[in-house]
């Protein structure tokens, strides 16, 4: 892995330092437990039997965001991946396909799990996510599929995750 500077609160991890295990409360889980059936009332996720799934909701059912819209309306990721590099650049609609795909399987079976923005520069991309696991998941997706050096930068104190990935 590289040597960049990780932002401050952040330090550097290695895949067993068990930042993807739950270390800290997310301000963005809900507090308390829902009614059964709830409906986000911005993506139509439904919290059933103590999760959000994609179901049909039910006429009858509580409307309620979920965390991940809840994470889009504040304009507050959990998790920030850039991509740069020359490879990158030459490469990019390859790796941006693969990057939507991923995000189409996470989000399939985890509605929390989203892409927030993509800001497309020449050389670089930056990806927010409203999850750390999916952040994760993208850079090891491109890493395994491209090589190149990937880095991934956690921050305890704000349940933030940042992945850069170059070549």
């Amino acid at each position: 892995m590289g040597t960049k500077n990780p932002h401050p609160g952040f330090h550097q991890i290695t895949r067993h330092d068990g930042v993807f295990q739950e270390q800290i409360h997310d301000a963005y889980q809900i507090k308390s437990k829902l009614p059964e059936p709830t409906v986000c009332p911005l993506c139509s996720a439904v919290f059933h039997k103590g999760r959000w799934q994609w179901l049909s909701a039910p006429a009858n059912a509580h409307q309620h965001n979920c965390p991940a819209c809840q994470r889009i309306q504040d304009q507050y990721p959990a998790g920030f991946l850039t991509l740069h590099g020359e490879f990158f650049h030459t490469h990019r609609d390859e790796i941006m396909h693969l990057i939507q795909h991923v995000e189409k399987q996470e989000k399939t079976g985890h509605p929390l799990q989203r892409i927030m923005v993509m800001e497309i520069k020449d050389h670089e991309v930056l990806i927010t996510t409203t999850d750390i696991h999916l952040a994760r998941g993208i850079g090891e997706a491109i890493h395994a599929a491209y090589q190149g050096d990937l880095e991934y930068h956690y921050n305890p104190a704000e349940n933030l995750l940042r992945v850069h990935w170059s070549r």
